[in-house]
């Protein structure tokens, strides 16, 4: 799949819209047909919706935002002794990423934290990429940091897989289908703490909090403070775009879909092209990427393809798809090891 672009040189060929209203997904309504069908229409439209009633506790999600500003609020020189691996893990520094290369002058304008499936070194799954064991600030400095992090990132897959099931119930598919232990099964699943600084992006001279893209699996939970600044863009091959903020909706996620369900559903569903933009106040956020193992192999559904509407995407493993994106979009780690020489 091609890298989506949110236009050409600068963005002076796009426009901002007031806040979409969102299809809003109870997951704890018995009526699975209501939620399939505004599940399915909000996939159909924009690819983004709200999740409320997820089970995760507010006392759990306040704790996990209370921890991310812990983290984000420690000297730099704290932050670099667990800078990011090979592996994806660990802290990812102001202008590591650069999403959209064609619009943005410099990286995105925000910090991170990668957090994945924990996996020993002395796994065999530990020598493939992003495999492998995390990277934690130590426990002196931090204390509870890490059992937070974890509790959040094994609840979090369990809502995921939730709504993964009524994904598959609007594919016509059988509801366990995302299941399959190369899918949801044993995922690569990242768990990312984000903090835009308070600064103001200006896209028409090409800053951004975070550039114009989509994400790279299935679907990705987005949760926020109250600060405004993530906006969507529907249809991603429009000129000019149109972009459109998307309100925090205390104690929801925000779910938005990835290259890989566009893949499976033949473009039926499309992955959602989104950016950030600053306004001057710091804001944070938790985004937990849902990503199927590595050697999934990401075909056509049979239920999205037909004689008269054949698959538009060969097949392709999730992992070297995923690299690849990597690979990309992030500063080559020799550029740190030579800073800190």
């Amino acid at each position: 799949m091609e890298k989506k672009q949110s236009g050409t040189g600068t963005d002076t060929d796009s426009v901002t819209k007031k806040v979409p209203f969102l299809n809003r997904i109870d997951l704890s309504s018995p009526d699975i047909h209501q939620s399939v069908s505004l599940l399915k229409q909000a996939c159909l439209d924009s690819g983004i919706f709200y999740v409320i009633n997820h089970g995760i506790s507010e006392e759990l999600m306040e704790e996990v935002f209370e921890q991310n500003k812990n983290f984000f609020g420690l000297p730099l020189s704290e932050k670099m002794k667990v800078l990011r691996n090979e592996k994806h893990r660990g802290y990812t520094p102001l202008f590591d990423e650069i999403l959209d290369p064609d619009n943005q002058v410099h990286g995105d304008l925000k910090e991170g934290y990668y957090i994945g499936v924990e996996v020993p070194e002395d796994d065999p799954k530990a020598e493939k990429p992003f495999y492998g064991p995390n990277v934690w600030p130590s426990d002196d400095i931090l204390p509870g940091w890490r059992h937070t992090m974890e509790k959040y990132h094994l609840e979090a897959l369990e809502v995921a897989r939730a709504i993964a099931r009524i994904i598959a119930l609007a594919l016509d598919l059988e509801a366990d289908f995302f299941d399959k232990p190369e899918i949801l099964g044993q995922p690569l699943a990242l768990l990312r703490l984000l903090k835009y600084p308070g600064q103001i992006s200006d896209p028409s001279n090409g800053l951004y909090g975070a550039g114009a893209h989509t994400d790279y699996g299935l679907i990705t939970l987005l949760a926020t403070d109250d600060v405004y600044g993530l906006q969507i863009c529907k249809d991603k091959y429009a000129q000019p775009q149109v972009w459109e903020f998307i309100a925090p909706l205390k104690g929801a996620f925000i779910v938005n879909l990835g290259d890989m369900l566009e893949r499976w559903s033949n473009c039926l569903f499309k992955s959602t092209l989104h950016r950030v933009l600053g306004n001057g106040q710091e804001r944070y956020s938790i985004a937990y990427f849902v990503e199927p193992s590595y050697d999934c192999l990401v075909e056509c559904l049979p239920t999205c393809k037909s004689a008269k509407n054949p698959p538009k995407f060969p097949p392709v493993m999730y992992g070297d798809y995923l690299g690849q994106r990597y690979k990309d979009t992030h500063i080559d780690l020799n550029v740190y090891n030579k800073l800190q020489s």
